[in-house]
């Protein structure tokens, strides 16, 4: 595959490298709307869900709710009738305890929604020092827990009104924000932190903020609906669309079960050449050579993988990777193929089908909150890989997330995977993921298709490796994953 174009040349209008060439400074405003922009879908919806879910929603609320809905989509009712109808829900409430709802809705449902595009895109602009803004017509409920998440400082949305008590009434603060009035409070915004909109940017999905769209500089639409596209298109505006979170998508839905369902058809052929060797490790090696790659190809995710000699340069060896969903493993599964074990959280070994893969493949699975019983749980795995397993490790022991410790760093290492290496003298291959969050969320359990870049690094002789400088000798291996991610490999083979 030939090598990308240098960023610097690449300073298209919507692109993180238009904004990093950009003038900085916070007179430049960056305005991110939530809903179909930042989130892929609706946060109401997984605020109605989790509600659905505890059975605090009436038969005559969800009707009335459903009902609004309806109307709105065929044009009958105002926006702000819904959002208005959402803050009555909250009626009676303490405050308090619906931003604390609101913080646990975004963490089990909202999170995975956020475009890594996106968030890629408010970075930008906050190493340039822009003010970035999350406007939205939303209600605090669902926007603050994601601008805390990405680090906005600055919100614009519809707020409920709290009594002295600090109990909500079932009102919001006027005027709604919604359409026309947002661009009003953007407006307002602007004056009062001395932005100038004709140098800042703005970027949603709704026809209805096509009024802020005509005040900024730099619109860019995203993901637009019907009438922003048509206006985008005669005007010459830059569309943004991303599909890296449509996992609901019936295509989606029909892409992942076809990629869990080839694990049937694949097992059962492992069974049967594994009985026909007579040898449970032949027929496993069938299964882990075909089922990983099977199941990414079917979801439409590809590697672009550099350093693939380093894969095979010394067997076994134990490979570490660096862990950010539930697919890293699968990844460097279909690379390393063959002849492996690993190592997994206690947690999985009840999963209906991690647990039994997990047993099959004579992986060990740890509690990390127990440490004895971690290291007494490894003694299985060093005795695979004396018999010429390799093991497949992730060092910082869990799914790290990308947002807390930024797209080019990589959390702490434990000591585990090291130990393993020194005890049975096998040799440390880093296997560096750079942006596997683009087809998966952290806790998803869906892929979306799209091309995940990995670098396989040169071997790591350990042999003379001691307990006493094991921190430093482990430093320095996250040291290569940081540096990697800093500075991708240039060449790439497609895998």
């Amino acid at each position: 595959m030939s090598q990308p174009p240098a960023r610097e040349s690449l300073r298209l209008p919507g692109s993180v490298a238009e904004v990093d060439a950009s003038p900085p400074g916070p007179g430049i405003g960056a305005f991110f709307d939530l809903d179909g922009t930042l989130v892929a879908g609706f946060t109401a919806a997984a605020h109605t869900r989790d509600r659905l879910r505890r059975r605090e929603v009436g038969a005559g609320e969800l009707l009335q709710i459903m009902q609004l809905a309806v109307e709105f989509g065929l044009g009958r009712r105002e926006f702000e009738n819904l959002i208005e109808a959402g803050a009555r829900t909250a009626k009676g409430r303490l405050a308090e305890d619906v931003d604390e709802m609101g913080e646990r809705v975004f963490q089990q449902s909202v999170a995975d929604l956020i475009y890594p595009e996106m968030r890629e895109l408010v970075r930008a602009h906050q190493r340039r020092g822009h003010t970035v803004v999350l406007s939205s017509s939303a209600l605090t409920m669902q926007v603050a827990p994601v601008a805390r998440y990405l680090g906005i400082e600055h919100v614009v949305c519809n707020r409920f009104v709290v009594d002295e008590q600090g109990i909500l009434t079932g009102e919001i603060e006027r005027p709604v924000v919604w359409g026309p009035t947002k661009a009003t409070s953007v407006q307002k915004f602007a004056a009062e932190h001395d932005i100038d909109l004709r140098s800042s940017y703005f970027y949603a999905d709704g026809d209805e903020d096509l009024a802020l769209m005509h005040l900024v500089g730099n619109p860019r639409p995203v993901n637009p609906g019907p009438e922003l596209s048509k206006v985008a298109a005669r005007r010459g505006w830059p569309v943004l669309r991303f599909s890296s979170r449509d996992a609901g998508s019936p295509l989606a839905q029909v892409r992942a079960l076809a990629g869990i369902g080839s694990l049937g058809p694949l097992a059962a052929g492992a069974l049967g050449i594994g009985v026909l060797a007579r040898n449970k490790r032949t027929g496993v090696n069938f299964l882990t050579r075909y089922w990983p790659e099977t199941m990414l190809a079917l979801s439409g995710v590809k590697l672009n993988v550099t350093g693939t000699p380093n894969l095979t340069a010394r067997r076994p060896a134990v490979f570490l990777f660096n862990h950010r969903n539930n697919f890293d493993v699968f990844m460097v599964a279909a690379l390393v193929r063959d002849n492996w074990t690993g190592v997994a959280k206690k947690e999985l070994e009840s999963n209906p089908l991690a647990g039994p893969l997990g047993k099959l493949l004579d992986a060990a699975f740890i509690d990390r909150a127990d440490s004895a019983s971690a290291v007494a749980g490894l003694a299985g795995v060093e005795e695979a890989a004396r018999k010429g397993l390799s093991i497949l490790i992730a060092p910082e022991g869990t799914r790290m997330d990308a947002q807390a410790v930024g797209p080019l760093e990589v959390g702490p290492f434990k000591k585990g995977a090291f130990r393993i290496a020194m005890a049975t003298g096998l040799p440390i291959v880093p296997i560096v993921i750079r942006n596997s969050d683009s087809v998966a969320g952290r806790n998803t359990y869906r892929l979306v298709p799209g091309t995940v870049d990995i670098a396989v690094l040169p071997p790591i002789d350990v042999g003379d490796w001691t307990q006493e400088e094991l921190p430093k000798l482990i430093e320095q291996v996250r040291t290569r994953y940081t540096e990697t991610l800093a500075d991708w490999p240039a060449a790439r083979t497609p895998s």
